[in-house]
């Protein structure tokens, strides 16, 4: 049996199938975006924001400014999606909404990072926080970028498996060496 080529879809099913698997990754990230802002906009209210000094009230503004720019771009594919549907642009629709979310994705590791800084600053008082906050942002860029961004290098220079048309998986190298 021949490998299969991956997936026998035109380009409308592929952006189809791309555009729902994006909108269960936005669902995701949009709801901690919300639930994080909706806290950060909380914060000011708050009887000891009022002794907070003027480093900390900065990161306060550069953290709410940065969740704003967060919501808005985890948010906007579902936009441009509504403003773009029925006009035959799903390709197109997909790819932008995609790059949107890696930017929004972006947007939250500095709003993260950000909340961090001035949570820790509060609590700790001390460089201790600046090196947790180091160390904090070194892990999300780990989980969120350099772990698929390795997989994706191993995937395309190492071994990969291909799912023949029986349904199993098996060595490409090996299958196509046989063939």
């Amino acid at each position: 049996m021949t490998p299969s080529r991956g997936r026998q879809e035109t380009q409308e099913e592929r952006a189809d199938r791309q555009w729902s698997e994006l909108l269960q990754e936005l669902r995701v990230a949009q709801t901690g975006v919300q639930i994080l802002f909706g806290f950060l906009l909380a914060v000011v209210f708050q009887s000891r924001f009022e002794d907070l000094g003027d480093i900390d009230r900065n990161i306060y503004v550069v953290t709410v400014m940065l969740g704003s720019a967060t919501a808005a771009a985890l948010i906007g594919p579902v936009s441009y999606h509504r403003l773009l549907t029925g006009r035959r642009m799903k390709p197109e629709t997909v790819i932008w909404a995609s790059r949107m979310t890696v930017l929004g994705l972006v947007l939250l590791f500095c709003t993260m990072c950000s909340a961090l800084l001035l949570i820790l600053r509060v609590v700790l008082h001390n460089q201790l926080a600046l090196w947790l906050v180091g160390a904090m942002a070194l892990w999300f860029l780990a989980c969120w970028f350099i772990f698929p961004v390795w997989a994706l290098a191993r995937g395309r220079s190492g071994r990969r498996e291909t799912e023949d048309d029986s349904g199993s998986y098996g060595d490409s190298e090996k299958e196509s060496s046989a063939t």
